[in-house]
């Protein structure tokens, strides 16, 4: 497995923006562009040249720093072919099933629709990461603004299916406070979900960063990775619809919790 490096970087209000270093070959990856400031600053700081970006999706908190990292770095600004148009600045597209190589590692792209059409996931096996921008997030999922339930349940049962439980889970956001609170209330018997709470909360109470997470803790406590599992769906008294309906419900339950 290559060596590597990886850095958290926060920028705009609650984006992250993780840094992906390879000593061997000096390649570093970037995924998405929330802020362009916070990232030079952070290359700076560990010496490293920016040679890669890789896009999830097309909204303006993912992209909108690609334009001035391309003047000062001149990276590859790879993105979902499905959302071109919309980013406007990639100079590669990629498809479902694609896999790149960056860092004499394989990175698999893996269309994740739901938040938007053409979202997607990029899946290294090794070394066991996966930038899962906004589909998945740290005890939720993204908000459903183009794409439908069927598709997004779809979506987060494949990311769960490729996933080992090891997998560190890179997601676009820091909202695992609030995630956490809906989770409880929907499902307030699940014990691994009470732990995870209190500990995000001291975390969070700390100042400290609750992503990455790795996809075997989410199996266990994210609701919207449990749409197919009998003791949850049981409590909800959704036993005879599907798990995209029971998805659907979830996601309405969310959207509207406060």
């Amino acid at each position: 497995m290559p060596s590597f490096e990886i850095r958290l970087v926060p920028a705009l209000s609650d984006n992250y923006a993780p840094l992906l270093h390879f000593p061997e070959t000096g390649e570093t990856v970037l995924v998405d562009a929330p802020d362009p400031v916070p990232i030079a600053a952070a290359l700076d700081e560990a010496g490293w040249k920016l040679t890669h970006i890789l896009v999830t999706h097309h909204h303006p908190d993912h992209v909108q720093g690609i334009p001035a990292l391309k003047t000062r770095f001149r990276p590859l600004v790879i993105g979902p072919a499905r959302e071109a148009v919309k980013i406007g600045t990639l100079d590669r597209s990629v498809r479902d099933g694609e896999v790149l190589s960056i860092g004499g590692t394989p990175v698999h792209v893996i269309a994740t629709p739901g938040h938007t059409l053409g979202h997607v996931a990029y899946h290294l096996p090794e070394p066991d990461l996966m930038f899962v921008g906004d589909t998945l997030f740290a005890l939720g999922c993204g908000r459903l603004f183009e794409g439908t339930p069927e598709q997004m349940w779809a979506s987060l049962a494949r990311l769960r299916t490729l996933a080992s439980d090891d997998t560190a889970i890179y997601c676009g956001h820091e909202y695992t406070l609030s995630n956490a609170h809906f989770a409880c209330a929907i499902d307030p018997d699940n014990h691994a979900l009470t732990i995870r709470a209190r500990e995000v909360a001291e975390a969070r109470q700390a100042g400290l960063a609750t992503v990455p997470s790795r996809m075997g803790l989410e199996k266990a406590t994210n609701p919207f990775l449990r749409c197919d599992v009998a003791d949850f769906v049981d409590g909800l008294d959704l036993d005879d619809r599907s798990p995209a309906a029971v998805f659907a419900h979830v996601r309405q339950a969310k959207d509207r919790f406060r």
